[in-house]
C-alpha cells in the first residue's frame, strides 16, 4: 500500500534545513584533502594544465602527446577552476564538486513536483550521501558532470511526455548537447533509449519520434555540439577518429580496454555496493518495481535504471562509475518507498559493517603489502598505510563508529532516518580522514617526487612508470622514455636498476632517480 506523501510525517524545519545543506558538507569538506589520484584524476588535471602551457583551448594533450579519452566541457571547467585556485587538488575537483551540488539540487527539485516536499529531502539526503555520488563528485574527472546532464535531460524528457510542452524538450536537447561535449554519444543513447523504451510500453511510438526529431531541438543539438567537434576534426583529422571515436567509444563497448573487464553479472555487485549505506533500503524498493510500473513516472524511473544497468553489464568495458548514469532514479525511488522498509534490523546492516571496516583498513592494507597479491610497485605503496594512519585517523573512524552504534540503538526514528544518520556519518569521516589517509598512502610518494622535481628545475622524463599528477605537481610536461645520462627520472622502486643511476628521493614504490654517465 503506498502512503499518501501528505500523511508522512514531516522534519522538523531545523531537520530539514540541515539535511537541505547537506551537498555542500558532502561535496566539499576537505575537497583538496587528498593528492591527485592517477590514473584518472591526473590526467585529466595534466591536460588541463597543459591547455595553459600550450595557449590551445581547442585541443587536449597529456604530456605533449595527444589525449582523446574525452571531449572538451570538462577541461573548460577545470580551466575556471585553474583560473581561480591554481593548479591545485581543489581547483581542479571544483567543477566535479558543483556538479554534485546542483546534480542533488536537481533531484529534489524533481522529487518535490511529483512525491512531495518530505520525499524530496529524503531523495537529497540519499543523492548527496551515496558512495559513488560522493566519490565522483569529488574527482577530477568528467563523470559527475557528465551525471549532473543526463538527470537533467531525463528529467526535462519525463516533463514533456507528462505534460506535453515543448519547453523541457528543447532543454533536454541542450543538457544532451552538453553531455555529448563532456563525454560523448553516451549522452545520447542513455536519454533517447530510455525515453524510446517508456514510450513504447505505451505504444506511444509516434510520440517519442516527434521528440527525437523536433527540428528546433535537433538545431539546438547542432549549434552546441558540431562547432568543437569539427574544429577537433579539422585539427586532428583520423587521428580524432581513431583515438576518440574508435577507441575510447566503439571499442569501449565491443571490447576490454585498458584491462577492465567484469562478468555480466558485475554491476548486480556494483551497484549495492555504489549506494552504500542506502543498500537495505535498495534491496527494499526492489520489491516494489510490480506496483510501481502502473504508474507513469515510477515505471520512467524504474527503466531509466534497469536499461543503465543492462546496457553497460553488455558492454566489454566495466567500470564501477558507469552505472551511477542509472543511479538518479534510484534515488527518487528509494525516498519513495522509504517508509515502506520492513525487517528495519537488517538496512542498519551494511552501514554498520562499512563503518566497522574503516579502523581496520590500515592493517588490511599493511596485510596486502606483506602479501604476494598484486605487483610490487602497489604493494610498495600500501606498505605505508600503518605510518600514515594518524592517531586522528583513528579518533575520527572509531569515533563516528561508536557514535553509530549509539544512534542505531538508541534513537527512535524510522529505519530510513537511521540510514540517514550512517549516511551523515560516512560523508564526514571518509571526506575527513579515510580520503586524505588512502590519498597519502597511494599518492603521497607521487605528489612529494613532483614537487622536489619542480624544486631542481630540471627536466624529468618518466621512465617506464605512468603518473600524470606527477606532471601536476611539477607543473611541467614529463615525456615517456629512458633518461639520458645527467637527466632526472621518475619512476617505480621495483625498476631501479642496481646500479647507474643516483637516488634523489625514494618513498613507496616512488623513485626519482638521476641517471649517470656510463
Amino acid at each position: 500500500m503506498i502512503t499518501p506523501a501528505a500523511s508522512l510525517p514531516q522534519p522538523r524545519a531545523s531537520l530539514a534545513l540541515a539535511i537541505f545543506l547537506l551537498p555542500f558538507a558532502a561535496f566539499f569538506l576537505r575537497l583538496g584533502g587528498a593528492p591527485l589520484f592517477d590514473v584518472d584524476e591526473g590526467a585529466f588535471s595534466e591536460a588541463t594544465r597543459e591547455m595553459f602551457e600550450r595557449g590551445d583551448f581547442l585541443s587536449t594533450y597529456l604530456n605533449g602527446e595527444n589525449r582523446f579519452d574525452k571531449p572538451i566541457l570538462v577541461y573548460w571547467l577545470q580551466a575556471l577552476g585553474y583560473l581561480l585556485f591554481g593548479p591545485t587538488e581543489w581547483g581542479f575537483r571544483l567543477p566535479s564538486a558543483v556538479a554534485g551540488v546542483l546534480w542533488s539540487y536537481a533531484t529534489w527539485h524533481f522529487a518535490r513536483e511529483r512525491f512531495g516536499a518530505s520525499t524530496a529531502l529524503a531523495a537529497l539526503a540519499v543523492a548527496s550521501t551515496a558512495l559513488g555520488p560522493f566519490a565522483i563528485a569529488r574527482a577530477a574527472t568528467a563523470d559527475a558532470l557528465l551525471n549532473l546532464l543526463l538527470a537533467l535531460a531525463l528529467f526535462d524528457a519525463w516533463r514533456h511526455l507528462e505534460s506535453g510542452r515543448r519547453a523541457p524538450l528543447l532543454r533536454s536537447f541542450v543538457w544532451i548537447a552538453l553531455g555529448a561535449l563532456t563525454k560523448g554519444p553516451i549522452a545520447l543513447i542513455v536519454p533517447g533509449t530510455v525515453s524510446l523504451l517508456y514510450c513504447a510500453s505505451r505504444g506511444e511510438w509516434k510520440r517519442w519520434a516527434r521528440a527525437v526529431f523536433d527540428p528546433v531541438g535537433l538545431v539546438i543539438l547542432a549549434a552546441i555540439v558540431v562547432p568543437w567537434y569539427a574544429a577537433a576534426l579539422a585539427i586532428h583529422g583520423q587521428a580524432f577518429i581513431d583515438g576518440f571515436i574508435l577507441k575510447h567509444n566503439v571499442e569501449r563497448f565491443t571490447g576490454t580496454l585498458e584491462g577492465h573487464a567484469g562478468s555480466l553479472f558485475y554491476y548486480v555487485i556494483a551497484v549495492p555496493l555504489l549506494l552504500l549505506p542506502w543498500t537495505g533500503p535498495l534491496f527494499g524498493t526492489l520489491r516494489q518495481i510490480r506496483g510501481d510500473l502502473d504508474t507513469g513516472v515510477r515505471r520512467f524511473l524504474w527503466i531509466w535504471a534497469g536499461f543503465v544497468v543492462a546496457f553497460f553489464s553488455l558492454s566489454g568495458t566495466k567500470l564501477p562509475h558507469y552505472v551511477l548514469y542509472g543511479s538518479t532514479p534510484l534515488f527518487l525511488l528509494i525516498a519513495v518507498h522509504r517508509n515502506e522498509l520492513r525487517r528495519a534490523p537488517l538496512h542498519l546492516l551494511a552501514p554498520t559493517l562499512f563503518l566497522a571496516l574503516l579502523p581496520f583498513l590500515p592493517l588490511i592494507f599493511d596485510a596486502l603489502a606483506a602479501s604476494a597479491a598484486g605487483n610490487e610497485y602497489y604493494r610498495a605503496q600500501l606498505a605505508l598505510a600503518l605510518t600514515e594512519a594518524t592517531p586522528e585517523y583513528y579518533l575520527v573512524v572509531v569515533g563516528g563508529l561508536l557514535a553509530w552504534i549509539w544512534l542505531a540503538l538508541r534513537w527512535n526514528a524510522a529505519a530510513w532516518m537511521k540510514v540517514g544518520a550512517a549516511a551523515v556519518i560516512q560523508v564526514i569521516v571518509l571526506a575527513g580522514v579515510v580520503a586524505p589517509w588512502a590519498g597519502a598512502v597511494l599518492q603521497g610518494p607521487v605528489k612529494e617526487a613532483g614537487l622536489l622535481a619542480r624544486k631542481t628545475g630540471e627536466p624529468v622524463v618518466a621512465w617506464r612508470y605512468y603518473a600524470p599528477s606527477f606532471s601536476v605537481y611539477r607543473q611541467a610536461v614529463t615525456p615517456d622514455r629512458a633518461p639520458t645520462a645527467g637527466e632526472l627520472a621518475i619512476t617505480r622502486t621495483d625498476r631501479v636498476p642496481a646500479s647507474g643511476v643516483d637516488i634523489l628521493y625514494r618513498k613507496g614504490g616512488v623513485a626519482l632517480v638521476r641517471k649517470l654517465p656510463d
